[in-house]
C-alpha cells in the first residue's frame, strides 16, 4: 500500500510541476505588465504578450499545461490589465475581441508547438541521438 501511495504521489508531483510552472510564468508576466500599466507605459493590447510564454510552455511541457496557461492568461489579463481593473467584466467589444483572438492564436500556437515537438521527438528517436 505504501508503494502505491508513493507512486501516486510521485505521479501527481510530476504532473503538477508543469502546471505550476505555467501558472507561475503567467503570474510573473502579469505582474510586469500590471506594473508597466501603473507607471503609464503599458502597451495597448497587453494580452498578446502572453503568446510567447504560452508557446514556450507548450514546447517544454506539452498541451495540458499550455491550455492552463491560456486560461490563466485570459483571466489575469482581464482582471489586472483591462478596464475596469480588478473585475472579470469585459466592458468593450474591442477588449472581448482582443481576448478572443488571443485565445484562438494561443490555441493554434499550442497545436503547432505540440506537432513540432512530436516531429523533433520522432527525428531524435529515428537517428538515435537522444
Amino acid at each position: 500500500m505504501k508503494d502505491l501511495t508513493a507512486a501516486i504521489s510521485r505521479g501527481l508531483a510530476r504532473s503538477a510541476l508543469p502546471v505550476a510552472v505555467a501558472v507561475a510564468v503567467v503570474c510573473v508576466l502579469t505582474a510586469i505588465l500590471w506594473y508597466t500599466g501603473r507607471i503609464g507605459v503599458c502597451p495597448h493590447d497587453p494580452v498578446f504578450f502572453f503568446l510567447l510564454p504560452v508557446t514556450l510552455v507548450a514546447l517544454r511541457y506539452g498541451t495540458a499545461p499550455a491550455i492552463v496557461a491560456i486560461l490563466a492568461s485570459f483571466a489575469c489579463a482581464d482582471f489586472f490589465l483591462y478596464q475596469p481593473l480588478y473585475t472579470l467584466d469585459i466592458c468593450s467589444r474591442a477588449e472581448l475581441g482582443d481576448l478572443t483572438i488571443f485565445s484562438v492564436l494561443a490555441a493554434l500556437s499550442v497545436k503547432a508547438a505540440s506537432e513540432l515537438s512530436g516531429l523533433f521527438r520522432k527525428a531524435k528517436d529515428s537517428t538515435g541521438l537522444g
